[in-house]
């Protein structure tokens, strides 16, 4: 008897979960199933050799959504009908994942014992498919954060889901205020636009987590031609209110347009972004304004953020790019942001930052950016 390779040797494991939450179910059929990049449910595998295609059909809009589950590319979930086997029945899903729920709020289980059940069988699946590494060796404190950053695949998983369902619940909350027939009329306007600007902030995130989690796949990073100056204008609208909310106001000096880089332009976001609320934070004592600029000088485009902060000591401008590296109290930050700044910016887009600063006047980070050679427009 051949022994199994060690894939087919793993879905042996998976199949034989989903068969013993089927008889733990009633004998329901229980399936797996992963969301493709066109957000469809696909069905990998059922607890029964063969099954009909309504055993394993999941409607997305009465199923993860009445569920309030995100609907997340890649993601999994294991789940069975609540029904006697007509068909006609809702589904019950659990999400397959590697570590178990939080405890039930003031520890009284709401949670149906179908749905126990699943999150078990989730939860096995989950834990084959990514099985505790043995004797890994621990590594150095700094090297462990740097090497968190390099894989974020976790982060961006574990930080989008919630951001995900944030989005879907705000939507839910927009419709609401939309449709209120007791708030005024030029406070529900007013309203409304404040939430769509939440949205696009939520939307913008999330799009940039999802690009994190397709390098992490495997895939090239995007490489596209983009206007800076969008980028740019984008990211200042979009930490402003996060930088108002800590009482710094953030302005964006952009004059410039149509110059255009080749990259990934959420690789510039992460950039700006980093620089940004690293600014806001040494600003919190002066409250003094952060300010965002973008302008050429010759074959550069020089982006520029400035705070009159705290200021950077001398003896450590030359370290604050080492990984690792931060002088904010324990728990305040990794000491990787700068450090991906740095990298991204090298690698990217073949530039470099520079940064000048004095104790007790601020900062200033400039990141060079070469200029490709531009597209001339057509003569008519």
């Amino acid at each position: 008897m051949e022994t199994p390779t060690a894939p087919a040797a793993v879905e042996l494991r998976r199949r034989e979960v989903l068969r013993q939450a089927s008889v733990a179910l009633a004998g329901r059929i229980v399936a797996l199933w992963e969301v493709s990049p066109s957000a469809e449910v696909l069905p990998v595998l059922t607890s029964a050799a063969t099954a009909r295609p309504t055993d394993t059909r999941l409607d997305l809009e009465s199923t993860l959504h009445r569920w309030s589950a995100p609907i997340i590319q890649g993601s999994r979930w294991v789940g069975c009908r609540l029904d006697d086997g007509d068909g006609a029945g809702q589904w019950c899903v659990a999400p397959v994942r590697q570590q178990p729920p939080a405890p039930p709020p003031d520890g009284v289980e709401r949670r149906s014992r179908e749905r126990m059940t699943l999150e078990l069988a989730g939860l096995c699946v989950g834990l084959l498919d990514h099985p505790a590494p043995v004797n890994r060796p621990r590594r150095a404190e700094p090297d462990a954060l740097l090497e968190l950053a390099r894989q974020p695949s976790v982060i961006a998983h574990e930080v989008a889901n919630p951001l995900t369902a944030a989005l879907a619940a705000l939507d839910l909350t927009r419709e609401l205020v939309r449709d209120a027939d007791s708030v005024d009329a030029a406070f529900r306007a007013t309203l409304l636009d404040e939430l769509t600007g939440v949205g696009d902030g939520l939307d913008q995130a999330i799009h940039f987590l999802r690009s994190i989690q397709d390098r992490a796949r495997g895939t090239l990073a995007r490489s596209e031609r983009f206007d800076a100056a969008q980028v740019v204008r984008s990211c200042v609208a979009l930490e402003r209110p996060l930088a108002r909310r800590r009482g710094v106001a953030l302005q964006g000096l952009v004059t410039l347009s149509n110059v255009f880089l080749q990259g990934d332009p959420n690789a510039l976001y992460q950039v700006l972004t980093n620089l940004i609320r690293n600014a806001v934070a040494a600003s919190l004592e002066t409250r003094q304004p952060v300010v965002v600029t973008l302008e050429q000088t010759g074959e550069l485009l020089r982006l520029g953020v400035e705070d009159r902060g705290v200021g950077i000591p001398v003896e450590h401008l030359e370290r604050i790019f080492e990984p690792g590296f931060t002088t904010r109290e324990f728990g305040s930050g990794s000491g990787t942001g700068l450090t991906v700044v740095s990298q991204i910016t090298r690698e990217m887009f073949g530039g470099g930052v520079e940064v000048r600063s004095t104790v007790g006047q601020g900062a200033t980070f400039t990141v060079n950016l070469p200029i490709p050679p531009q597209r001339t427009p057509r003569r008519r």
